[in-house]
């Protein structure tokens, strides 16, 4: 693999074009048009920072003019034109399908009423923050301006626009929001493919440590079970207490060896505790005389070094920013740092004319990333549309409540309308903010069900992510759900292999998938990967029931929590209640999830010891994606429900280096009855059967082949949780009196039919959280 870049078509098919003296149509698709208005005619035809592939096939479309107007038409959308000045009457686009009662027409200058998609930063954010244009809407169409943007020259250069112009595209993809995305990945390139170690736990904390005493951290952890797989160093691992002559610490390039004395051994040590490191910079102040880099760049760039006169920042020169590279980050790549944490705050200080700073340096840092052939990543601020190609995103600094809590799994899923997918939150919060053991929790299990797991806090000495800092109950919660997230690697892994391939964000909003009401009206329920969805809770539990609970609707269909193995039928609304040791996590029947045994080694490689989870209810199948290099190997998984279950894998392509030979696996099929037989491969098999959790554990060999599993049954039917043993234990926690509890559970206990039962309860008085946590499970099970 060679050095990475950008794959630049921005020339249209001829075939496509519908061109004027001043104006230019492209039709891309026969749901996105392009529209140039130029007075001399000279349109845009490089690559600019939104839009670098303009090569689309040529869709079938008509052309209608008729000397002093001009109607393009295409099977989806048909535009009317005068010829003029682009105004509102004179440039229209109609949407053949309605999707707004007044109808879908857009003129020109309508303001749009978007989806919305996301924003810059969240710093110092306490709640929501306003969100910027995505490309999405009820009403059908949006509007992508690319008329300001910067060129990218062949080169990979960035470079200011040299004239003016309007540069409109139309998206009428009406509510085909997955078919939008993929459109505009092909416009604006697609999102890399992280490497795999980036989809485990990330270590930040803003905190003066020293070589040893974060070693002797990342051993703790360790030694307690608890897999990371990045280390986030910030700012304090340069020199801050600097002269006053030069000004801030703030900005820096030079190692402090008080507390680093060998930064080469110290990045190797955490190399070979499996571990990528990030180190933190901020560019603003450029470079000054203090530091170890300063004379060799000062006479490269021709700045007089005896009176160490300081280099600024200079984002329009080339010069610089090469020597921006090779002198203050290639030489601590060379000794270990396997990438850069931008943690862009100058604003527009030093910045090139017409280029957003923040995009011109997550650009230039990603690709010089990629330069010696491994898989290029970066961690920084979104600087607008077209920022998916420079992952991962940094969202900023958030204060500690649980009204920022709360705004994350909605700010997470809603950046994928701006085709945004891979953002790193501050799980647990930044600064301020107040302790909350629960809201701790509920952040981390949020975290591990976010696209990066990162944990971060401020340098207040109270401020602890560290789980063995709170109660053993907490501790043992905390560290449970960062071991999943290990665990969770060859379902992610598989994840991001769809999302760079085929425009599939891990994390999406629910009417990606089912255009009905109720989808939009559940903002903080997503689907993480195509087998799960998850409801966040994000707010204090009950005090009676001792719950935190979630709004959730669910589609039509048939569904299993992940972790409680609670059954439910879909197509309605419903409130689901969690104690804090989980959140609803949902897997639609049929759905497979493949897992790692070994949580702390999983970030490393493909895992030689798996876990393949199948949960009974219909016929599901699963790709799992895995690679050593750039193409990966498939192993294609079918299910099939029935009067036996039938479970095959089917290995595609070379696996020769990839699936390690010795591999074994450990089925269960989840929602299971006490079978009658199993056969491996049509030989009788050993099993075990778990009768409370209804899960069947087979063991398989899966190295370089496949496999088939059938399991014979008494009856074809999905075991259903034991309801009167799942509100006894409801009740157990529950913090009411003794007499109230069993007035409650022998009512349960009396009373089969649910309808009648749900009526004899509502005679019991009992706070309101505590009776819907009680009906969620009368009436859950499908």
């Amino acid at each position: 693999m060679g050095k990475y870049t950008l794959n630049l078509s921005p020339i249209a098919k001829q075939g496509a074009i519908v061109a004027g003296e001043k104006y230019r149509f492209t039709v891309l698709t026969d749901r996105l048009i392009r529209m140039e208005y130029q007075e001399n005619g000279l349109f845009v035809d490089e690559a600019t920072q939104k839009v670098i592939c303009r090569d689309f096939p040529v869709p079938e479309f008509r052309v209608l003019d008729k000397g002093d107007s001009l109607e393009i038409i295409t099977d989806k959308l048909h535009l009317y034109y005068d010829k003029k000045d682009f105004t509102r009457e004179g440039l229209t686009v109609f949407l053949k399908e309605g999707y707004h009662p007044h109808g879908s027409a857009w003129g020109y200058g309508d303001e749009i009423q978007e989806l919305k998609g996301t924003a810059r930063t969240l710093d110092e954010a306490d709640g929501a923050v306003p969100l910027e244009a995505g490309l999405m809407s009820r009403f059908g169409f949006t509007v992508l301006d690319d008329s300001g943007s910067a060129f990218i020259d062949p080169d990979q250069w960035p470079r200011a626009k040299d004239r003016e112009s309007i540069d409109l595209y139309f998206f009428g993809y009406g509510h085909d929001y997955l078919g939008c995305l993929k459109d505009f990945y092909h416009l604006s390139g697609p999102t890399p493919l992280l490497p795999r170690f980036a989809l485990g736990n990330w270590w930040s904390r803003y905190y003066k440590y020293t070589e040893e005493s974060y070693l002797a951290l990342m051993d703790k952890f360790r030694s307690k079970g608890i897999p990371f797989a990045t280390a986030v160093i910030d700012m304090d691992w340069h020199l801050v207490n600097i002269p006053k002559k030069y000004g801030s610490g703030w900005t820096g390039y030079t190692w402090n060896r008080e507390f680093f004395p060998d930064p080469k051994r110290f990045l190797e040590q955490l190399h070979q505790r499996g571990m990528k490191t990030t180190l933190n910079v901020h560019p603003a102040d450029g470079v000054r005389g203090h530091e170890e880099a300063y004379l060799p760049m000062a006479k490269e760039l021709g700045v007089d070094y005896e009176k160490e006169d300081a280099i600024p920042f200079d984002a329009s020169s080339r010069k610089y920013l090469e020597a921006y590279f090779r002198y203050l980050h290639h030489p601590n790549e060379d000794i270990g740092v396997d990438f850069w944490w931008l943690d862009w705050q100058q604003g527009t200080r030093g910045s090139a004319k017409g280029i957003d700073t923040l995009w011109l340096l997550n650009h230039l840092h990603f690709i010089d990333n990629g330069r010696e052939g491994k898989i290029p990543l970066t961690f920084s601020r979104y600087a607008g549309i077209g920022s998916h190609r420079y992952p991962v995103g940094f969202s900023g600094d958030t204060v500690i409540t649980w009204e920022s809590l709360n705004f994350q799994p909605y700010f997470t899923a809603n950046a994928s309308n701006a085709g945004y997918t891979w953002w790193s939150h501050d799980i647990g919060g930044h600064m301020k903010g107040y302790r909350d053991d629960e809201l701790t929790v509920r952040w981390i299990q949020l975290g591990v069900f976010s696209p990066i797991m990162r944990l971060h806090s401020s340098n207040n000495e109270f401020l602890c992510k560290e789980p063995w800092n709170y109660n053993l109950s907490e501790e043992k919660i905390m560290t449970d759900f960062l071991r999943l997230r290990h665990k969770l690697l060859p379902y992610l892994h598989t994840m991001n292999h769809l999302t760079h391939r085929n425009g599939l964000p891990l994390v999406q909003p629910m009417y990606y998938t089912h255009d009905v009401p109720q989808a939009y009206d559940v903002p903080n329920q997503f689907w993480f990967g195509s087998e799960m969805i998850v409801c966040p809770i994000t707010s204090p539990a009950d005090k009676e029931s001792l719950m935190g609970s979630f709004q959730a609707w669910l589609p039509e269909g048939e569904y299993m929590d992940f972790f409680t193995g609670q059954c439910y039928r879909g197509g309605r609304k419903l409130t689901l209640h969690r104690a804090l040791d989980t959140i609803p996590v949902l897997v639609k029947a049929g759905g497979i999830i493949p897992l790692a045994e070994n949580c702390m080694e999983s970030h490393l490689g493909n895992p030689a010891e798996m876990e393949l989870q199948v949960f009974l209810g219909a016929d599901g199948s699963f790709d799992l994606y895995e690679d050593a290099g750039e193409e990966p190997v498939i192993t294609r998984f079918g299910f099939r429900e029935g009067k036996d279950l039938s479970l095959t894998a089917e290995i595609l392509g070379d696996a020769e280096g990839v699936i390690p030979k010795d591999r074994h696996c450990r089925v269960l099929f989840r929602g299971a009855e006490k079978p009658a037989a199993v056969l491996v491969n049509e030989q009788e098999a050993s099993w075990e059967y778990d009768e409370e959790n209804r899960t069947l554990a087979v063991a398989v060999r899966c190295g370089n082949g496949g496999f088939g599993i059938r399991v014979k049954r008494h009856r074809a039917a999905v075991a259903a949780p034991d309801r009167n043993r799942e509100i006894y234990d409801l009740l157990q926690h529950a913090q009411i009196s003794f007499d109230s509890k069993m007035e409650i559970y022998n009512t349960v206990c009396q009373e089969e039919n649910a309808a009648r039962l749900v009526g004899k309860l509502q005679e019991i008085p009992m706070n309101p959280g505590l009776r819907s946590a009680l009906l969620e499970r009368i009436l859950a099970v499908f």
